[in-house]
Protein backbone atom coordinates (compact mmCIF):
# COMPACT_ATOMS: atom_id res chain seq x y z
CA UNK A 1 0.00 0.00 0.00
CA UNK A 2 1.35 3.40 -1.02
CA UNK A 3 1.11 6.00 1.78
CA UNK A 4 1.18 9.76 1.34
CA UNK A 5 1.64 12.50 3.89
CA UNK A 6 -0.71 15.26 2.79
CA UNK A 7 -3.07 17.98 3.92
CA UNK A 8 -6.74 17.40 4.63
CA UNK A 9 -8.85 20.53 4.36
CA UNK A 10 -11.05 21.72 7.21
CA UNK A 11 -12.20 25.13 8.44
CA UNK A 12 -14.60 27.65 6.95
CA UNK A 13 -15.03 29.14 3.51
CA UNK A 14 -12.09 31.42 2.64
CA UNK A 15 -10.55 30.49 6.01
CA UNK A 16 -9.01 27.07 5.47
CA UNK A 17 -7.54 24.98 8.26
CA UNK A 18 -5.63 21.80 7.44
CA UNK A 19 -4.82 18.56 9.13
CA UNK A 20 -1.50 16.90 8.31
CA UNK A 21 -2.31 13.24 7.85
CA UNK A 22 -0.79 10.00 6.63
CA UNK A 23 -3.31 8.41 4.28
CA UNK A 24 -3.63 5.82 1.56
CA UNK A 25 -2.71 7.36 -1.77
CA UNK A 26 -5.90 5.90 -3.29
CA UNK A 27 -8.23 7.60 -0.80
CA UNK A 28 -9.86 10.97 -1.40
CA UNK A 29 -8.19 14.11 -0.18
CA UNK A 30 -10.67 14.71 2.61
CA UNK A 31 -11.52 11.02 3.06
CA UNK A 32 -10.26 8.41 5.50
CA UNK A 33 -6.71 8.67 6.79
CA UNK A 34 -4.34 6.36 8.64
CA UNK A 35 -3.00 8.80 11.23
CA UNK A 36 -3.22 12.49 12.03
CA UNK A 37 0.26 13.97 12.37
CA UNK A 38 -0.49 17.62 13.08
CA UNK A 39 -2.26 20.79 11.96
CA UNK A 40 -1.46 23.70 9.66
CA UNK A 41 -3.13 27.11 9.94
CA UNK A 42 -2.20 29.51 7.10
CA UNK A 43 -4.46 32.29 8.40
CA UNK A 44 -1.81 33.60 10.80
CA UNK A 45 1.47 35.36 10.01
CA UNK A 46 3.72 33.44 10.24
CA UNK A 47 1.65 30.30 9.68
CA UNK A 48 0.95 28.15 12.73
CA UNK A 49 2.19 24.57 12.45
CA UNK A 50 1.75 21.89 15.06
CA UNK A 51 3.52 18.66 14.08
CA UNK A 52 4.28 15.39 15.84
CA UNK A 53 7.90 15.24 14.72
CA UNK A 54 8.68 11.67 15.78
CA UNK A 55 5.56 10.19 14.17
CA UNK A 56 6.13 12.11 10.94
CA UNK A 57 9.76 10.88 10.80
CA UNK A 58 8.59 7.33 11.47
CA UNK A 59 6.20 7.47 8.51
CA UNK A 60 9.06 8.81 6.40
CA UNK A 61 11.19 5.87 7.54
CA UNK A 62 8.37 3.55 6.48
CA UNK A 63 8.40 4.96 2.96
CA UNK A 64 5.56 7.49 3.07
CA UNK A 65 5.87 10.14 0.36
CA UNK A 66 4.86 13.71 1.26
CA UNK A 67 3.11 15.99 -1.22
CA UNK A 68 4.86 19.23 -2.19
CA UNK A 69 3.05 21.32 0.44
CA UNK A 70 3.48 18.65 3.10
CA UNK A 71 7.17 18.32 2.21
CA UNK A 72 7.67 22.09 2.71
CA UNK A 73 5.97 21.87 6.10
CA UNK A 74 8.06 18.86 7.18
CA UNK A 75 11.21 20.66 6.09
CA UNK A 76 10.19 23.78 7.99
CA UNK A 77 9.72 21.77 11.20
CA UNK A 78 12.94 19.73 10.78
CA UNK A 79 11.33 16.36 10.04
CA UNK A 80 13.26 15.87 6.81
CA UNK A 81 16.55 16.77 8.54
CA UNK A 82 15.86 14.29 11.33
CA UNK A 83 15.01 11.62 8.73
CA UNK A 84 18.31 12.34 6.98
CA UNK A 85 20.34 12.26 10.25
CA UNK A 86 18.68 9.01 11.30
CA UNK A 87 19.78 7.54 7.97
CA UNK A 88 23.36 8.60 8.73
CA UNK A 89 23.15 6.99 12.17
CA UNK A 90 21.91 3.73 10.63
CA UNK A 91 24.82 3.78 8.20
CA UNK A 92 27.28 4.54 11.00
CA UNK A 93 28.34 7.91 9.57
CA UNK A 94 27.65 9.59 12.93
CA UNK A 95 26.46 8.72 16.37
CA UNK A 96 23.01 9.35 17.76
CA UNK A 97 24.38 12.04 20.08
CA UNK A 98 25.93 13.88 17.16
CA UNK A 99 22.70 13.61 15.19
CA UNK A 100 20.69 14.91 18.15
CA UNK A 101 23.14 17.82 18.67
CA UNK A 102 22.95 18.82 15.01
CA UNK A 103 19.16 18.64 15.08
CA UNK A 104 18.99 20.71 18.31
CA UNK A 105 21.33 23.33 16.86
CA UNK A 106 19.26 23.54 13.66
CA UNK A 107 16.01 23.83 15.61
CA UNK A 108 17.49 26.59 17.78
CA UNK A 109 18.62 28.57 14.73
CA UNK A 110 15.23 28.04 13.14
CA UNK A 111 13.46 29.27 16.29
CA UNK A 112 15.71 32.36 16.33
CA UNK A 113 14.79 33.12 12.73
CA UNK A 114 11.10 32.65 13.45
CA UNK A 115 11.28 34.92 16.49
CA UNK A 116 13.15 37.54 14.48
CA UNK A 117 10.48 37.38 11.81
CA UNK A 118 7.72 37.73 14.41
CA UNK A 119 9.50 40.71 15.95
CA UNK A 120 9.88 42.33 12.54
CA UNK A 121 6.21 41.77 11.81
CA UNK A 122 5.27 43.19 15.20
CA UNK A 123 7.36 46.33 14.54
CA UNK A 124 5.85 46.65 11.08
CA UNK A 125 2.35 46.39 12.55
CA UNK A 126 3.17 49.00 15.19
CA UNK A 127 4.63 51.31 12.53
CA UNK A 128 1.55 50.84 10.35
CA UNK A 129 -0.68 51.50 13.35
CA UNK A 130 1.27 54.65 14.26
CA UNK A 131 1.10 55.82 10.65
CA UNK A 132 -2.64 55.23 10.51
CA UNK A 133 -3.09 57.06 13.82
CA UNK A 134 -1.05 60.00 12.54
CA UNK A 135 -3.06 60.10 9.32
CA UNK A 136 -6.31 59.97 11.29
CA UNK A 137 -5.10 62.79 13.57
CA UNK A 138 -4.15 64.91 10.55
CA UNK A 139 -7.56 64.22 8.99
CA UNK A 140 -9.31 65.23 12.22
CA UNK A 141 -7.30 68.45 12.43
CA UNK A 142 -8.07 69.22 8.80
CA UNK A 143 -11.76 68.52 9.40
CA UNK A 144 -11.75 70.78 12.47
CA UNK A 145 -10.02 73.58 10.54
CA UNK A 146 -12.57 73.23 7.74
CA UNK A 147 -15.40 73.45 10.29
CA UNK A 148 -13.91 76.62 11.82
CA UNK A 149 -13.49 78.14 8.37
CA UNK A 150 -17.07 77.26 7.48
CA UNK A 151 -18.29 78.87 10.71
CA UNK A 152 -16.36 82.05 9.89
CA UNK A 153 -17.84 82.12 6.38
CA UNK A 154 -21.34 81.66 7.79
CA UNK A 155 -20.73 84.48 10.26
CA UNK A 156 -19.53 86.80 7.50
CA UNK A 157 -22.53 85.89 5.33
CA UNK A 158 -24.86 86.56 8.26
CA UNK A 159 -23.27 89.98 8.87
CA UNK A 160 -23.56 90.87 5.17
CA UNK A 161 -27.20 89.79 5.18
CA UNK A 162 -27.86 91.98 8.23
CA UNK A 163 -26.18 94.95 6.55
CA UNK A 164 -28.27 94.41 3.42
CA UNK A 165 -31.46 94.32 5.50
CA UNK A 166 -30.51 97.57 7.24
CA UNK A 167 -29.66 99.14 3.87
CA UNK A 168 -33.01 98.05 2.45
CA UNK A 169 -34.90 99.52 5.44
CA UNK A 170 -32.97 102.85 5.49
CA UNK A 171 -34.73 104.47 2.45
CA UNK A 172 -38.15 103.68 3.91
CA UNK A 173 -37.22 105.21 7.27
CA UNK A 174 -35.82 108.29 5.52
CA UNK A 175 -39.00 108.61 3.47
CA UNK A 176 -41.09 108.41 6.62
CA UNK A 177 -38.94 111.08 8.30
CA UNK A 178 -39.26 113.36 5.28
CA UNK A 179 -43.01 112.76 5.15
CA UNK A 180 -43.30 113.68 8.82
CA UNK A 181 -41.12 116.82 8.51
CA UNK A 182 -42.63 118.26 5.31
CA UNK A 183 -45.98 119.40 6.80
CA UNK A 184 -44.24 121.43 9.50
CA UNK A 185 -42.05 123.11 6.89
CA UNK A 186 -45.08 123.82 4.72
CA UNK A 187 -46.87 125.30 7.69
CA UNK A 188 -43.90 127.54 8.37
CA UNK A 189 -43.87 128.64 4.74
CA UNK A 190 -47.62 129.29 4.82
CA UNK A 191 -47.31 131.40 7.98
CA UNK A 192 -44.51 133.56 6.58
CA UNK A 193 -46.77 135.62 4.26
CA UNK A 194 -49.15 136.43 7.13
CA UNK A 195 -46.26 137.58 9.30
CA UNK A 196 -44.91 139.61 6.41
CA UNK A 197 -48.35 141.15 5.90
CA UNK A 198 -48.55 142.08 9.57
CA UNK A 199 -45.09 143.61 9.46
CA UNK A 200 -46.04 145.56 6.33
CA UNK A 201 -49.19 146.82 8.05
CA UNK A 202 -47.19 147.97 11.02
CA UNK A 203 -44.69 149.70 8.73
CA UNK A 204 -47.55 151.40 6.91
CA UNK A 205 -48.93 152.59 10.22
CA UNK A 206 -45.52 153.97 11.09
CA UNK A 207 -45.35 155.76 7.75
CA UNK A 208 -48.80 157.29 8.34
CA UNK A 209 -47.90 158.46 11.84
CA UNK A 210 -46.14 161.71 10.74
CA UNK A 211 -49.21 162.76 8.81
CA UNK A 212 -51.40 162.15 11.86
CA UNK A 213 -48.98 164.12 14.01
CA UNK A 214 -48.98 166.93 11.49
CA UNK A 215 -52.76 167.04 11.43
CA UNK A 216 -52.81 167.07 15.23
CA UNK A 217 -50.36 169.94 15.24
CA UNK A 218 -52.46 171.85 12.72
CA UNK A 219 -55.57 171.39 14.80
CA UNK A 220 -53.80 172.52 18.00
CA UNK A 221 -52.19 175.69 16.49
CA UNK A 222 -55.32 177.93 16.31
CA UNK A 223 -56.20 177.29 19.90
CA UNK A 224 -52.69 178.28 20.94
CA UNK A 225 -52.80 181.44 18.85
CA UNK A 226 -56.18 182.38 20.35
CA UNK A 227 -54.76 181.97 23.83
CA UNK A 228 -51.86 184.28 23.02
CA UNK A 229 -54.13 186.94 21.65
CA UNK A 230 -56.30 186.88 24.80
CA UNK A 231 -53.21 187.27 26.92
CA UNK A 232 -52.10 190.36 25.04
CA UNK A 233 -55.48 191.97 25.37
Amino acid sequence: MSVKIRLQRHGKKQKPFYWIVAADARSKRDGRYLEKLGTYNPNTNPATIDLNLDQAVQWLHNGAQPTDTAKAILSYKGALLKHHLDGGVRKGALTQEQADAKLAKWLEEKATKVDSKKEGLSKAQEAAKAKALKAEKAANEKRAAAAVEAAKVEEVVAEEAAVEVVADEAPEVAAEVVTEEVPAAELAVEEVPEVVAEVATEEAAVEEAPEVVAEAATEETPATEEASEEAEA
